[in-house]
């Protein structure tokens, strides 16, 4: 009974679900965040889906009133696409969540009963996990600057600079604020989201999680890692190439260090981006030579 009352004096959250050729895990995504009573919107946006998804998809809205689709912009990318998601809503909270992320039962009830007692959490995040159980890297991390990405690309790590991602690190047993986390769960307050303009619609695909968490410190808003809540990310279930993605998060990585830190004017960034591109030539490389 006490977890009921807990239940409905939480705040109410919309569910922004952007898809592109997701795949049969989209289903699940959906049906667990419609299975939390928090989840009074869920929004599925629509990027481009096969004929057949997008017929259960329909019938699947047409059957749940909480259940929307949006559909017929095509794909304008993934920030665009959550900022359309969240005009499209009213609850006071937002959770953007992967279509390859599968809440654990009880996880956004949980998530959203907490931040009714904590108005000063600007963003939020519970443990994502891999499908063995294991916490997936960029869960939690420390800020992406030029710096810690040379101390990753460079291995100087092993002198005792700190790395971006934590997941190598004992993880937290209790609520922790942590500098950065990860697309795949992103909870705001919607005036935290409206603050910061949304969602940063330059990025098409990847880096617009780490832009977030920067704009949102920036705005002098804190971010939280709850480790007393999950969900599975599945990853690798859209149809889109490896090679694809690769040259996604190269873009996206110049795209941020120009916006924040100067760009190719900046030697560490001048450095990054040349390191940026040699990962991805040889990624290129390596997938051609496995044809």
């Amino acid at each position: 009974m006490e977890t009921e009352s807990r239940k409905a004096a939480a705040p109410g959250c919309a569910v922004i679900i952007v898809s592109y050729h997701t795949g049969p895990c989209l289903m699940d995504c959906i049906r667990a965040a419609l299975a939390e009573a928090s989840a009074r919107e869920v929004i599925v946006v629509d990027n481009g889906n096969p004929p057949e998804v997008m017929t259960t998809l329909e019938a699947m809205a047409a059957s749940e009133p909480r259940l929307t689709l949006l559909t017929g912009h095509g794909n304008v990318g993934f920030g665009k696409a959550c900022n359309l998601g969240a005009k499209a809503t009213t609850s006071p909270h937002l959770l953007l969540l992967n279509p390859d992320s599968v809440l654990q039962p009880g996880s956004l009830d949980g998530a959203m009963a907490l931040l009714g007692t904590r108005p000063d959490i600007a963003l939020y995040t519970i443990r994502i996990e891999n499908p063995d159980g294991s916490e997936q890297r960029g869960c939690r991390r420390n800020l992406m600057t030029p710096w810690t990405c040379l101390v990753e690309a460079f291995g100087l790590y092993r002198l005792g600079f700190r790395r971006i991602n934590l997941n190598h690190t004992p993880p937290p047993a209790a609520l922790t604020e942590v500098e950065c986390i990860s697309g795949s769960f992103m909870l705001f307050p919607r005036p935290i989201f409206e603050k910061i303009g949304g969602m940063d619609e330059d990025y098409f695909l990847h880096m617009e999680d780490v832009d977030t968490c920067l704009r949102v410190r920036e705005a002098d808003g804190t971010i939280w890692f709850d480790p007393a809540f999950s969900a599975t990310h599945v990853q690798g279930t859209s149809e889109t190439t490896k090679l694809y993605i690769e040259r996604q998060k190269t873009r996206g990585g110049m795209l941020y260090f120009a916006k924040h830190f100067g760009g190719w004017a900046n030697p560490l960034v001048a450095l990054v981006n040349l390191a940026l591109w040699l990962r991805f030539g040889l990624i290129a490389l390596r997938l051609g030579l496995k044809r």
